[in-house]
């Protein structure tokens, strides 16, 4: 539905959505590991329904093949760093950690631009640092999630594990889906 679709893409809905996520996003540790296996099945699909809503006007924005080929490319890219961050010895704790943070740095600085100075150059700049920012941090949560599992886990410890590790990877994905969209993709005329 196009009305749908600009509403969510100019009006005030992109805000409650993306507040939505970020406030899910900090309470998923204690929504999943301390609630019911109910509870945490519904916060992460909740989460994928407010991503799916938030991204949804970029299939109107943005051309089929752009939004294939993007897709493609934030695969490949994804499981390059998730297949790094599985196989390294390397401990990527400190590295993740520093990334984490710049979450937030990054956070501001979009806000900013979006509320403020409205600039298509440094929102272009952005585009390559959360790339490169959510990249590594998708090798730091494989690592982690790999880390966490323990045998001697309870059938619902490792279920919550489980959508927890999910929970952070499918954030990670989509976040550099969207961003490798502004970079790749192609509008439509």
């Amino acid at each position: 539905n196009p009305a749908i679709m600009q509403a969510v893409a100019l009006g005030p809905m992109k805000w409650v959505l993306f507040i939505g996520i970020i406030g899910l996003g900090f309470m998923a540790p204690r929504l999943i590991m301390g609630g019911s296996i109910v509870t945490a099945q519904a916060a992460f699909w909740v989460y994928a329904a407010l991503w799916g809503a938030l991204i949804a006007p970029l299939f109107y924005l943005y051309t089929g093949d752009s939004m294939a080929r993007v897709f493609f490319i934030t695969s490949a890219a994804f499981a390059g760093t998730s297949l790094y961050g599985y196989t390294t010895k390397r401990d990527l704790g400190p590295i993740g950690a520093f990334l984490a943070m710049s979450t937030i740095g990054i956070l501001i600085a979009v806000l900013v631009n979006a509320l403020i100075f409205q600039s298509s150059g440094f929102q272009y700049l952005m585009s390559f640092v959360v790339v490169l920012v959510f990249a590594g941090l998708t090798a730091y949560e494989t690592q982690m999630i790999k880390n966490v599992y323990l045998d001697s886990d309870h059938s619902d410890v490792v279920t919550r594990k489980a959508i927890f590790g999910a929970f952070m990877l499918y954030g990670s994905f989509v976040t550099m889906f969207v961003w490798l969209l502004q970079i790749f993709g192609v509008a439509r005329n």
